[in-house]
């Protein structure tokens, strides 16, 4: 390996092998189940970046061999509405499992609805249930962008017993499950944040560095312990000057890629690891609980 450039931790490569382990459990499990897994996005509005997560979660699906029983609603769709689907998707026996596309159109209450989602069925691992499981270090379906931080961190055999870790962003989607699935692998925690001072200071102590902030290219070289584990979570659109657009990371790949040991892409990264934990979660509801 070229001492000046970190080692990539390909998130693609994973999910797809992920992806071929499902579909030969689902292939093994379907004759005694009777049916495949199943799995119901429910989106509302024309958001465009929604459609286009919607999409790529239904290929995948198909390549794993989980029925879709997504349902696209319109923007003006009551809560009544939508909190009626989900409570008939909590008894139809096909779903192992259910999600809301986030974001919601404003006059919607996404928490109320998340909290209809039944425990057992919810693919996100968003329900203050299974949050609360992970809380306790006990057994449930876990939230999917930072378990697929895990597994890619436990595919490239990175140690993290008593390491520094630093958690940057603070949210109920990624930081703050991301920092206890760390405590729980023996690593020391920090999470920083918009309000934290000395930011630099805070992650120059991290020997595994996980930014969630959704701020563009925010973290700079000067801000990475040398040798350390960079894993990027953000996913920002960036438009160039003539008038086309890329995805970039929370993290200046280009600089940060000389001074850390391993670093994730953007993309290619953490985004196709969040759709195979979602598959994984939905094949997990299908094998535990899902009737025959």
């Amino acid at each position: 390996m070229d001492a000046k450039t970190a080692q990539i931790l390909d998130g693609k490569a994973l999910a797809q092998k992920i992806q071929t382990e499902l579909s030969d459990r689902v292939r093994a499990l379907q004759p005694q189940k009777g049916r495949p897994p199943g799995l119901a996005v429910l989106m509302v509005g024309d958001n465009p970046a929604s459609a286009a997560y919607v999409r790529n979660k239904e290929r995948a699906c198909a390549k794993v061999g989980i029925a879709s029983f997504g349902k696209h609603y319109p923007a003006n769709a009551t809560q009544a509405e939508l909190e009626l689907a989900i409570r008939a998707l909590n008894e139809d026996d096909r779903v192992d499992g259910i999600l809301v596309q986030l974001p919601l159109p404003d006059h919607l209450d996404a928490i109320s609805l998340l909290y209809q989602i039944a425990p057992d069925k919810d693919a996100d691992g968003l329900h203050p249930v299974n949050l609360g499981r992970l809380v306790r270090g006990e057994q449930g379906l876990r939230s999917c962008t930072p378990a697929g931080v895990m597994r890619l961190l436990q595919e490239y055999q990175i140690d993290l017993k008593g390491k520094n870790a630093v958690v940057l962003g603070r949210s109920i989607l990624v930081g703050k499950p991301m920092a206890l699935m760390l405590l729980e692998a023996d690593c020391t925690v920090t999470v920083a944040h918009s309000r934290s001072q000395n930011l630099e200071s805070i992650t120059n102590q991290a020997d595994i560095l996980i930014a969630a902030v959704g701020r563009t290219e925010m973290i700079t070289a000067n801000m990475v312990k040398p040798g350390a584990v960079v894993i990027d979570v953000g996913i920002n659109r960036v438009v160039n000057p003539d008038g086309t657009s890329r995805l970039a990371g929370d993290v200046n790949f280009d600089a940060v890629k000389t001074v850390a040991e391993f670093i994730t892409p953007v993309p290619g990264g953490i985004g196709p690891m969040t759709v195979a934990m979602l598959l994984e979660n939905t094949v997990s509801s299908y094998i535990e609980y899902g009737s025959n």
